[in-house]
Order: structure tokens, then C-alpha cells, then sequence
């Protein structure tokens, strides 16, 4: 046998599943070969080592998180209360940049009760992926990237660093541009969407460079206020809502299938889209977390918030467009939702208030974006692991204001089309890691010493073909956008509906088991 092989193998059978050392009970703690690799790089040439200096002066002066990519022993993990695992997703979805989520059912031209059914089976769903992937946070002390290297190897790993951060950047243009809108109805029209873009951008990353423990504590109370807020706007626009409207029957057909599947998907999207971020904020908690606890805490702290904003958006959607209530109708038709959530809040000094507040309700989920890409971008290899975390999220931010610039007429358009897409790779990323998790390394556990290794890591082929082929053989043929609808979705109508994520997962689900199972026999790894 090869000794490198046999190496290996002595090495995964001498850790128990959650990567300790089976003699002292401790994961080895020497600085890893990447990390290594990234000093050097900071050392020798000049620019980075100038970026490296700055973060250390700026961690000196201000606390700021160095951490970046590297993986956290058990020995110096720093955990918070365990309950933040189910208070961080309050202020990650309690926001208006989830509220046009729910719009886009009325719009779909679905009843309020088809709207809020799609969209809530949707969140359930997504939620499940987001759930089972964030538990491997605590058992691993890596962040989810770095996790999915034990399946799709340390270079197919850097496909899904790719995909995580076109994610991230999905969501914040949502985000920078519902806030453009409304920073833009507070001040009557004089002021352009545009500047209120950039405004919430700076602030998000200013904010987000602080690191682990600040979003922490700044997630687990700044949904409060909005909370409130979304209670006094359902309240004062629910005259308004007519749950029977419309009046024709929409319950049968292909139209109405493929228009709810489709919503369905979005919010599947939605709800699944943290599923390549969750362990990024677990990764300090003990490794002895149970998997229910994490994925109990993780799950409804996704599906609650998230469907109370949904839900929201589903009324204001109805009462919009729906039953088209004028003032409410020409509000969203001129100014969209900002304008809408202008009007419904009534008097105009009260609208004025609630609306600067809203602005800062996407605080937390941008800073978490952020957080995540930054960690996603020094994942790409050993140069981009030498830049500083916060030069990342900065120029992460820069590329997503540009684009919710570009885009800032167009964000139904956006929202359906980019959102549902995410969830034919998230739906896949998700069995994937699972498969490899309680079959292929339920015996074995994991050599977490290798994790930056890439000759000891598998070499992925079976992951990444496993992903394309969710992709492109569920996804493409089961999507349905307005730029593009799948033959299979083509089914349900004209405007097609969107079934790639049960494609997707179908697909990866019978390809990947075959594929590890070769790789494992003829690699070794």
C-alpha cells in the first residue's frame, strides 16, 4: 500500500466524527499548511504585508476580527449562547429586502391564500438545507466552504467559494436597492435611489469587518424594532387586504401549477441560499453541539422570521396589486416598494420615522453577506488567503452597489429570475455534504489536520460532476424564467413551471452515492 495512503487511513481511523485524537482527546492545533502558505505570501511581498499590518493595527485599535478562513481548534473556540443559533436568523430575515418575496405571488396573479401556501411550504423546505449543512460548523470548527473541501476537494472546493459569493451578492442588491427606494420615499422623491444605495453599503461594511463576535451580538436584537415596525404595517394596511380577490377562479389549470410551483421555488431559493454560509457563524461552538439541537435551533430560526416578512409581503402584494387599492396600487406602480411602505404608513411624520428606521432592518443580513463572502473570496487559494478578510467584503460591497445601481429598475425582475436559481445548486451542495457526512464518513470521521491539504483531501471529481449534473441535467431542463424555461417546465403553461430543484436534487441524489463510492475505491481518499 502507498504510505501516503496508509498515512491517511491510520490517521482518519485514530479520529472519532468529530476529528479529536482518540489518545489525548484534542484536535492538533500546529499551524496548517494553507495558513503557513498565506504568512509567507504576507512576509515577502510588500503590498500584502502593508494590508496584513493594517489589519493588525485596526484589530489593536478597534477589536476587529483577524480570524479569516482558518480553522478553529477547540481549545481557543469562543462560543456564544447557544440561543443566538436561533435569534441571528430573526435579524437575517426580519427585513424588507425578504418583504418582495411575498409581492411576487399577487403578481404571479395568485390569491393570498396560494401566495402565503407557496411561499411557506417554499421557506420549509429551503430551511431544511440550511439546517443540515450549518450543523457541520460546530463539528468541524470550519467555515462552510472549508467544510465542503472533505467532499469536493480543496480545488472543486473553489467552485462553490464561487457560487457562495454570487449568492451573497444576489441577496444584497435585493437588499440596497429596497433601501434606495425607501431612503428615497423619506425624503419625498429628492433624493435618488442611488444615494441611498451607497449609503447602506458603507455603513454594512463598516460593520461587518468587526467579525464573528459583533454580528453575533448585533444580530441576536436588532430585529426587535423592525419586528414592531412589520406588526403597525400589516395593521394599517389590512383594511385593505382582500384575502377573496381575485374573484375568477384561479385553482386550476397548468397556468395556476406552474405559477405556484414557481413561487414555491423562489422561496425555496431563499430559505436554502444560507446553506453555503451557516456554519461560518457555528464554527465556535463546541464540537459536542448534538445535531438536533443545531439543526432544531437553525430551523425554525429560519422558517419563522422568514415566513412572518414573507407573509407580509404576500398582504401588501394583495392589497396592491391584487385588489389594487389605488393610493397603494399607484405607489407601487411609480415608486415600488419603497414607495408602497411609504404610503401605507400613514400619517406622513409617523411614514417618515418608520421608514429610517426600516433602512437599517437589512443591516444584518448584509453584514452577514458580507461576512461570508469575504470568507468565500480567501478561500480561492493561498494569494487570495493573504488578503486581509476586510479588503474582500470592501471590494465585495463596491461590485454589489455597482450592480444594484445598474439594476435598481428592475427588482421584480431580479428577484424571480436570480433568486430561484440559487436553489438548483443549493438543493445539491446540501446532499452532497450530507451524503459524506452520515454515509461515507460516518465510520471514518474526519482527519481535520488534512483540511488544507490537497493531496490528503478527496480530489472531488465526484462531488463537482454530482453538482453539474443536478445542474444542468434537473435545473436547466426544470427552470422556467423569463429569459428561459426548461423543457419540463414548459409543461405547466405558457410561463412554464419551475420544479429544477426536485430535478436537481434527483439527479445529485443518484449520482453522487456511485461516483464517491468509485472515487473512494480507486483514489483512496
Amino acid at each position: 500500500m502507498d504510505p501516503e495512503k496508509r498515512d491517511l487511513e491510520n490517521r482518519d481511523h485514530s479520529t472519532d466524527s468529530h476529528g479529536f485524537d482518540s489518545e489525548n482527546g484534542t484536535a492538533d492545533s500546529d499551524a496548517a499548511d494553507e495558513i503557513k502558505r498565506a504568512r509567507d505570501i504576507q512576509n515577502r511581498t510588500g503590498l500584502f504585508r502593508y494590508m496584513r499590518k493594517g489589519e493588525e493595527w485596526l484589530d489593536a485599535k478597534l477589536g476587529i476580527e483577524t480570524q479569516g478562513v482558518d480553522r478553529i481548534p477547540e481549545e481557543k473556540k469562543q462560543p456564544p449562547s447557544v440561543i443566538n443559533i436561533f435569534l441571528m436568523w430573526w435579524s437575517l430575515n426580519i427585513h424588507v429586502g425578504v418583504v418582495p418575496l411575498g409581492i411576487l405571488g399577487p403578481e404571479f396573479g395568485l390569491s393570498l391564500g396560494q401566495s402565503i401556501a407557496a411561499s411557506v411550504v417554499g421557506t420549509f423546505l429551503g430551511a431544511i438545507c440550511t439546517s443540515c449543512t450549518g450543523t457541520l460548523g460546530p463539528k468541524l470548527g470550519l467555515r462552510q466552504i472549508a467544510c465542503s473541501r472533505y467532499s469536493f476537494g480543496f480545488w472543486g472546493s473553489k467552485l462553490c467559494s464561487f457560487l457562495n459569493v454570487i449568492i451573497g451578492g444576489g441577496f444584497a442588491v435585493v437588499n440596497y436597492v429596497v433601501v434606495g427606494q425607501i431612503l428615497s420615499a423619506c425624503s419625498d422623491y429628492t433624493m435618488s435611489i442611488t444615494v441611498g444605495i451607497v449609503i447602506i453599503a458603507v455603513i454594512s461594511d463598516v460593520i461587518s469587518i468587526f467579525g464573528f463576535k459583533l454580528i453575533h451580538t448585533f444580530e441576536k436584537y436588532s430585529w426587535i424594532a423592525t419586528f414592531i415596525l412589520f406588526l403597525v404595517l400589516i395593521g394599517q394596511a389590512a383594511p385593505h387586504v382582500h384575502p377573496e380577490a381575485p374573484e375568477e377562479d384561479g385553482d386550476s389549470g397548468l397556468l395556476f401549477a406552474g405559477n405556484f410551483l414557481t413561487i414555491l421555488a423562489i422561496n425555496f431559493s431563499n430559505a436554502s441560499g444560507w446553506c453555503s454560509m451557516a456554519a461560518d457563524y457555528y464554527c465556535h461552538f463546541p464540537s459536542t453541539t448534538p445535531f438536533w439541537k443545531t439543526f432544531t435551533l437553525t430551523f425554525w430560526g429560519v422558517v419563522i422570521p422568514t415566513c412572518f416578512s414573507v407573509i407580509i409581503g404576500c398582504c401588501l402584494g394583495n392589497a396592491a396589486i391584487t385588489a389594487a387599492y389605488p393610493p397603494y396600487a399607484e405607489a407601487y406602480e411609480q415608486h415600488g416598494l419603497g414607495g408602497l411602505i411609504a404610503t401605507v404608513y400613514h400619517p406622513s411624520g409617523w411614514s417618515k420615522f418608520c421608514l429610517v428606521i426600516l433602512t437599517f432592518s437589512v443591516l444584518g443580513n448584509n453584514i452577514a453577506i458580507n461576512y461570508s463572502s469575504g470568507l468565500s473570496l480567501q478561500l480561492l487559494g493561498h494569494y487570495f488567503h493573504a488578503v486581509p478578510r476586510l479588503i474582500w467584503s470592501l471590494l465585495f460591497v463596491i461590485v454589489v452597489a455597482v450592480l444594484a445601481i445598474a439594476g435598481q429598475e428592475h427588482l421584480s425582475t431580479i428577484v424571480s429570475n436570480f433568486v430561484s436559481l440559487l436553489g438548483y445548486w443549493t438543493v445539491s451542495f446540501t446532499i452532497i455534504l450530507m451524503m459524506e457526512d452520515k454515509i461515507f464518513r460516518k465510520r471514518s470521521g474526519y482527519n481535520l489536520t488534512v483540511w488544507d491539504q490537497p493531496s490528503k483531501l478527496p480530489i472531488g471529481v465526484a462531488a463537482v460532476v454530482a453538482l453539474l449534473a443536478g445542474y444542468c441535467a434537473g435545473g436547466v431542463t426544470g427552470m422556467a424564467q423569463t429569459w428561459y424555461i426548461g423543457p419540463i417546465a414548459a409543461k405547466f403553461g405558457g410561463y412554464g413551471g419551475d420544479v429544477g430543484i426536485y430535478l436537481s436534487a434527483a439527479f445529485t441524489a443518484v449520482v453522487y452515492p456511485v461516483l464517491r463510492t468509485v472515487e473512494k475505491k480507486y483514489i483512496g481518499r
